[in-house]
């Protein structure tokens, strides 16, 4: 049945929520009349996880946490009630499963605050120097590899670190990620810390579930890959673990310099042995503090962490390639977009959203296909999402529904689905228009008939800061300003052979500058000599090794490294989407202030 959002309004919300949200309207109301400063009101904001957007004035971004990506139907609902009323028409999903609405006014933002936490949704520390959102893997409990569903692993996580003290002013941003197999499908290899579900052998041969625990890992304009804390982490041990990596950051962070202040810079400045010994000293005198959080999670105990797949044996080669060769619409989806969990007969299916875009009809008829299938759905991390808990017989009604709400492009997550991160669309960081070159991306791929090649991710980032994740994909693109006849111009700095697997991750290496306007025609020359070229089952890495490198493959791009004058093409020096001349634009950055 669908929501009534005038009775979701006078539902009684819990005291802690509502008390919070309260306090946040009497803030605003100061720091509308001017009784309460900007940068303490910027502090409020930002861990209500409301950001300022590049168009200033009142114009904010509500960021909504979406727990290891599960949004159930009223939620799914209730955004599309928010998209359409308080934003633009649509919200956009992120690479770390939250759901963001832009151009929504200040003063509105306490109302939406309400009604999202009507349906059990909040924005509390999506933003700021907080415990971000804790994502996991968008599969666990359905993919066939895992050897724990990290699900209620992440919901205890998650739990743990909501509104409590030690996690509200941290000396920078935090982020936890879980993955339930070495494929690393969550992607923990580039976090503060990465969880990842692991075996070992007893002494009686037989094997023990647990986790690999990562710590100082990152993206940005300088990555650092994960190490591992201790080679084990117990189930048991889990959770004070987490707590006492969190404690050991708000004790040991720079809060001097936030551009050093994330966990990975404490590998610089102490060494890796030093920071490992500190956590597990606060972890063994965690104990005695009397929120102590030891032992297996009362919502583990409830839920179960069962693996869907039989847990044992080696995963996937991560990348490796998809062929469609079906010439029936519905079976080169269900080839495509259809996973099936090997012990428990899940069925799993992916819906495409373009860009990462979900308009407020397409977030209804989600809501509304879903209850009727009995369906969960997920975000993913590459801006789609997952129907859960599907059975064989609903594939082709569900497949129909999908065809009418424009989400049934097979190969979600193949070629065509480029990543990318807001731009300058919204951004204060932005430096180009990143949404407007996956789109343009997406459109020559499909041109050139290469939309579906398998094997192959494409990330986009308006700026160096990686927010769309330029440095963990196959082909990987920042922004940046270009120089050409005496005038600014956007352009962007190409990465190739950035990849995540098997607890390893390799940061993609520069291959060549291009101007904004001829990064598709590279991406084309690319993809289709990775297809034209690979070997059976060949991953994008392997291809790119046997054919030199980054910067080999790069070189045969230099005659694209080319500006004409103004005169003879004035859309080089115009970014996708705009129609005044290139600028180079930086505002402050909210959570490096």
């Amino acid at each position: 049945m669908a929501i009534s959002v005038e009775a979701l309004r006078t539902r009684p919300l819990p005291a802690e929520v509502a008390d919070e949200i309260d306090r946040f309207e009497a803030a605003m109301e100061e720091y509308l009349a001017g009784s309460l400063a900007e940068d303490e009101f910027r502090v409020i904001r930002l861990n209500q996880g409301i950001y300022g957007q590049r168009q200033g004035g009142t114009n904010q971004m509500v960021r909504v946490k979406v727990p290891h990506g599960r949004l159930h139907p009223d939620q799914l609902e209730l955004l599309g009630h928010v998209a359409e009323r308080y934003s633009r028409g649509w919200g956009h999903l992120t690479t770390r499963q939250n759901v963001q609405f832009h151009f929504v006014q200040l003063r509105e933002v306490p109302e939406v605050l309400r009604l999202l936490a009507s349906v059990g949704l909040t924005t509390r520390e999506a933003c700021g120097d907080t415990v971000r959102n804790v994502a996991g893997c968008h599969l666990a409990g359905a993919c066939p590899y895992e050897v724990l569903d990290i699900s209620p692993w992440a919901q205890a996580t998650t739990e743990l670190f909501l509104r409590n003290p030690i996690a509200q002013r941290l000396p920078r941003k935090f982020k936890i990620n879980f993955s339930g197999c070495a494929t690393d499908c969550g992607q923990a290899m580039f976090n503060d810390v990465g969880v990842v579900a692991v075996q070992r052998p007893r002494p009686d041969g037989t094997l023990q579930a647990g986790f690999r625990v990562l710590i100082a890992g990152g993206l940005g304009a300088n990555p650092h890959p994960a190490l591992a804390l201790e080679e084990f982490t117990s189930r048991e041990d889990l959770l004070p673990t987490l707590e006492a990596i969190v404690r050991t950051f708000d004790h040991f962070g720079n809060r001097d310099n936030k551009l050093r202040a994330r966990m990975k810079w404490l590998v610089d400045t102490m060494g890796i042995e030093e920071l490992r010994e500190r956590i597990l000293r606060e972890r063994r005198y965690l104990r005695a503090s009397a929120s102590w959080p030891g032992g297996i999670p009362e919502v583990v105990r409830r839920h179960g962490d069962a693996p869907a797949g039989a847990g044992s044996g080696p995963p996937p080669t991560p990348g490796v390639p998809v062929t469609l060769t079906e010439a029936d619409p519905f079976r080169r989806w269900e080839l495509a977009n259809v996973v099936r969990g090997r012990a428990n007969g899940t069925v799993s299916a992916y819906a495409h959203a373009p860009l990462g875009d979900l308009t407020a009809d397409q977030l209804r008829g989600l809501a509304e296909m879903v209850r009727e299938v009995g369906a969960e759905v997920r975000v993913t991390n590459r801006q789609n999402l997952v129907l859960r808990d599907l059975r064989d017989e609903q594939l082709r009604g569900v497949w129909e529904r999908l065809v009418e709400l424009g989400l049934s492009e097979p190969g979600a997550e193949l070629a065509r689905d480029v990543v990318a991160c807001p731009g300058t669309d919204t951004c204060n960081l932005g430096v180009t228009q990143s949404r407007g070159l996956a789109d343009e991306i997406g459109r020559a791929l499909e041109e050139a008939g290469l939309g579906e090649v398998g094997g192959v991710r494409i990330n986009i980032s308006g700026c160096t800061n990686s927010c769309g994740q330029h440095h963990v994909a196959d082909i990987g693109f920042y922004g940046l300003e270009r120089r050409a006849h005496g005038r600014a111009a956007p352009g962007y700095q190409m990465l190739l052979g950035g990849h995540i697997g098997e607890l390893a991750v390799e940061f993609g290496e520069r291959a060549a500058k291009l101007p904004a306007r001829r990064a598709a025609d590279a991406v084309v020359r690319v993809v289709g000599r990775y297809a034209a070229e690979r070997q059976a089952g060949e991953p994008f890495a392997a291809w790119l090794a046997r054919s030199g490198g980054a910067a080999t493959v790069g070189r045969g791009l230099a005659d694209l490294d080319v500006f004409p004058t103004p005169e003879e093409n004035p859309d080089f020096y115009v970014d996708f989407g705009e129609t005044g001349p290139y600028t180079k634009s930086v505002g402050a950055s909210e959570c490096a202030t």
